[in-house]
């Protein structure tokens, strides 16, 4: 991200962030006004945005030697505790959805205007739909316990963070909506988001209910890629980095990428291993590249 000029508003209690020389109407950002303890702290914004993206590279080399164990990947599965799928990606998602909702309730500092509750609502609409309705529908085995509990501890600090970003800390000034990276980064939102929703009825499809066997998914992306599904969500959440221009943003991109690609990767391996006439043309989660 280009770095930011600042100067102090006449009130002294306030930063505002100015225009870069050379990037015309730039989102200006501003941190709230000290009203109480949600104030906005720019220290915290880069530590807990550095802390996504180790984290990412963290869980990005453990993954080199073994893909995370649920789904097809828990071996053997009785082993473990385990939650039924739909109440697991249920539970896990849910904190998503209601921290920024909440926050957004109970906000009582300076309005923030429409442009960071615009952004936060299409981060929201991304959870409504994978904790009220994909849960729902899954057909997945059953995951282990941890798992749930460590995406659910997840999902409830990455909800608070992208929330408290765009509640207390961003600002847009009136050229924001139309800026060229809020209107490139809403449509690859949207396209992702649609990749991913009809990559998860493909392999919704592939079962019977009750059915827990694996078969070749064909349709849509997966004619190109083996992580159709996972495409779509870093697709998805590549365009949110984009059109909230935010450290948060990218952070959570780079999360995504690092933790969903190589699962991938092991999706590819597996179906690669498992059916002789998979197509050899296909790749793993970049259509033609990787």
């Amino acid at each position: 991200m280009p770095k930011k000029g600042r100067h102090a508003s006449s009130d002294g209690n306030r930063v505002r962030w100015g225009r870069v020389r050379g990037l015309p109407r730039r989102p200006t950002e501003a941190a709230a006004q000290s009203s109480g303890p949600m104030a906005c702290s720019e220290a915290a914004v880069q530590a807990l945005s550095g802390g996504f993206v180790l984290a990412g590279v963290a869980y990005l080399l453990a993954q080199t030697r073994q893909s995370s164990p649920y789904g097809r990947y828990v071996d053997p599965p009785e082993r473990v505790r385990t939650v039924p799928a739909r109440a697991a990606w249920f539970l896990q998602e849910l904190p998503s959805f209601l921290v920024p909702v909440a926050l957004m309730w109970s906000s009582r500092g300076p309005p923030s205007g429409l442009g960071p509750r615009l952004l936060a609502g299409t981060f929201c609409l991304h959870y409504f739909q994978r904790t009220f309705i994909y849960s729902l529908l899954t057909k997945g085995r059953p995951y282990p316990l941890r798992i749930v509990l460590y995406a659910a501890i997840f999902c409830s600090m990455n909800g608070f963070f992208q929330g408290y970003y765009m509640l207390y800390c961003a600002r847009y000034d009136e050229a924001w909506a139309s800026d060229i990276r809020l209107v490139i980064g809403l449509i690859l939102f949207f396209l992702g988001m649609a990749i991913n929703v009809h990559s998860d009825y493909v392999l919704r499809s592939l079962r019977e209910p009750g059915e827990v066997t694996y078969k070749i998914p064909k349709g849509g992306l997966f004619e190109y890629v083996s992580g159709a599904n996972f495409f779509g969500e870093i697709v998805e959440w590549s365009g949110y980095a984009i059109a909230t221009w935010s450290l948060p943003g990218l952070s959570f991109a780079l999360f995504t990428v690092c933790s969903i690609g190589p699962r991938a990767y092991h999706h590819h391996r597996f179906y690669q291993e498992k059916f002789e006439d998979y197509p050899r043309s296909r790749k793993a989660l970049v259509p033609f590249i990787f």
